[in-house]
């Protein structure tokens, strides 16, 4: 885990990565992705669950990636990558919750964040009980409860990650296991019921499966935006979206339901068997489709949903 990332030769002649991803991504990025494989479980794990969310965790880590890899030219040869990464996911992450306001949701049923007395973590083989609840914490306690007791990261390197002291993460340690001790048997959320993309979805897989392209695109904007984790980031209409399903192994897709969320689960077919591989994220405004996320690139995700379904 100490492997370090060298600067490359763009960097190190004053040329900048282009800014934002569009389009196909080119060939120097898919190698910073490569070369940060063995850190992304880790840290989709840590944006999912300070997020709330298998999906939106994994949006925020590419954000994360591809700003590290922006800043690749700022990060010295002799700085391990892993904290870097880290703190930047971290950062990502406060952004998203402070925008969606979930800190004050994760909040409101606590008066204060009084000093409490210590409680010690529930001890190995707890970890996926823990993160599975501290989206109930406010964002500094659950950052320090998933990077200690979860990723077991020093007191120092979580101070310095989330711009603490060791004092400090030592306080939002007590009282985010103490909050987490108190907690209430959390009941399963009951999915959103929206029958209109309920109906777009299934219309959206009939189509899909019958490979009738033109059929699809119907149902999307003129300017629906595509996203497809490690390739492709753009307009559909520009993509070759439909060009790679057409000559890829086999495959079906069907509707289903992750954390509550209606999604598309597309199987693969291994020695005979259907088995789910990857899931498509669809949004829908006014009945049209405008944005559409791929993750065919990302199996960690079907393993935490499947882990937390035991």
């Amino acid at each position: 885990m100490n492997q370090q990332i060298r600067k490359s030769p763009e960097a190190r002649q004053g040329l900048q990565p282009r800014v934002d991803p569009e389009g196909l991504f080119d060939l120097r990025y898919r190698a910073f992705l490569e070369t940060v494989s063995h850190l992304r479980v880790r840290l989709h794990r840590y944006c999912a669950r300070m997020t709330g969310s298998a999906l939106d965790g994994e949006d925020i880590m590419q954000e994360a990636l591809f700003e590290a890899y922006r800043k690749i030219g700022l990060l010295d040869d002799a700085q391990a990558l892993r904290p870097w990464l880290f703190r930047i996911a971290h950062n990502r992450c406060i952004d998203f919750i402070r925008t969606r306001r979930t800190r004050l949701k994760a909040e409101a049923g606590y008066a204060s964040d009084e000093i409490v007395l210590p409680v010690e973590p529930a001890g190995p083989g707890a970890g996926r009980a823990i993160e599975r609840l501290v989206v109930h914490l406010p964002p500094k306690e659950r950052a320090c409860v998933l990077l200690k007791d979860v990723f077991d990261h020093s007191l120092d390197e979580i101070a310095d990650l989330v711009g603490s002291t060791s004092g400090g993460v030592k306080s939002a340690l007590n009282r985010g296991r103490a909050k987490l001790a108190a907690l209430p048997a959390q009941a399963v959320a009951a999915p959103v019921h929206d029958p209109d993309l309920e109906r777009l979805l299934g219309r959206y897989v009939e189509l899909f499966n019958a490979r009738d392209w033109d059929g699809v695109r119907a149902l999307t904007s003129a300017d629906a935006r595509l996203r497809v984790s490690d390739c492709y980031n753009g307009l559909l209409s520009g993509s070759p979206y439909f060009v790679e399903y057409e000559r890829g192994e086999p495959w079906r897709m069907r509707p289903g339901v992750v954390e509550g969320e209606a999604v598309l689960v597309v199987d693969r077919r291994r020695d005979e068997v259907w088995r789910p591989a990857y899931l498509v994220r669809i949004h829908a405004e006014r009945g049209v489709i405008d944005r559409i996320a791929d993750y065919y690139a990302c199996p960690w995700i079907l393993d935490m949903v499947s882990d937390d379904a035991e």
